[in-house]
């Protein structure tokens, strides 16, 4: 294997049957439409498993699908049949929405081989690849969880970070979002974004086509949105999710000292107790 995040649908095509291949069907309804069905139940990619961001999180916290305690995580694995050592490949329905952050998830909980298939489920069946419509039952396996703090970034060191300016905070949502011109969709949010924060969609990232970026692509988006790929990065958005498709990027693009702030806006934005900033970066 490579340590380029990204897998194609070729590449998962001619390892679908490997002894120790997992393929994950992250699941999260976009927030403009809270009621959308997964695919899931109706057609996926031959073994997935059925991972649920809405479920698999803290379920005591007040905030969307935030990381759970590694002893909730691991016991939702096990039931899952993801173990230890096993190489794990996260799609979603949609290209490009929540397999990174299932990606980040796992990364973070101490999985060395996970990857991200480049174009999703979109890609695959428009290809003509096999997909099914069956429940899978893994057998449990073990799955050792040990995160990854530093990887983690919570609403006391986002604070120390924007006094500081130690790290560059890049937010992945909208322009306009980001720039208080319009609504936020989770209601009770105020419009804007964090002091000393820059803007990089997460579209444009993604290609017409619903793939990634080349390397060079990618690189120059970046730095058009005036980020420093040696200096560190905290990436945030609406809900702690399409930050991790910037997380993902940086991570491609060879960056190091990343942090994701996992309560983002849906935390920030609805606080009286922290500064907003709006306008374009």
């Amino acid at each position: 294997m490579t340590d380029h995040p990204l897998v194609s649908t070729q590449w998962l095509a001619d390892h679908l049957s490997s002894p120790d291949m997992v393929v994950v069907n992250a699941w999260m309804p976009p927030v403009t439409h809270p009621d959308a069905p997964p695919v899931y139940p109706n057609a996926h990619i031959p073994g997935a498993v059925f991972f649920d961001v809405n479920e698999i999180c803290d379920k005591s916290s007040d905030l969307p699908h935030m990381l759970p305690a590694p002893h909730v995580f691991s016991s939702a694995m096990r039931k899952l049949g993801i173990g230890d050592g096993q190489t794990l490949v996260v799609y979603d329905d949609f290209g490009f929405y929540s397999a990174p952050r299932v990606w980040w998830t796992l990364k973070s909980m101490g999985a060395e081989r996970v990857y991200v298939l480049d174009g999703g489920f979109p890609k695959w069946r428009a290809e003509g690849r096999p997909f099914v419509d069956d429940t899978q039952r893994r057998v449990q396996s073990h799955f050792t969880a040990r995160l990854n703090n530093g990887a983690v970034a919570d609403l006391a060191q986002m604070r120390a970070t924007i006094d500081s300016k130690s790290r560059q905070i890049v937010d992945a949502r909208s322009a306009d979002r980001f720039a208080g011109e319009a609504p936020e969709p989770r209601a009770g949010l105020k419009k804007g974004h964090m002091p000393t924060s820059l803007n990089l969609p997460f579209t444009e990232l993604i290609r017409e086509d619903g793939t990634f970026l080349p390397k060079d692509e990618l690189g120059e988006a970046f730095r058009r949105a005036g980020v420093d790929l040696d200096r560190p990065v905290t990436t945030t958005c609406g809900s702690g999710v399409t930050a991790a498709i910037l997380t993902l990027g940086l991570t491609i693009l060879g960056a190091r000292d990343l942090a994701l702030y996992d309560g983002s806006w849906a935390e920030w934005g609805g606080r009286d107790d922290t500064d907003i900033a709006t306008g374009s970066a």
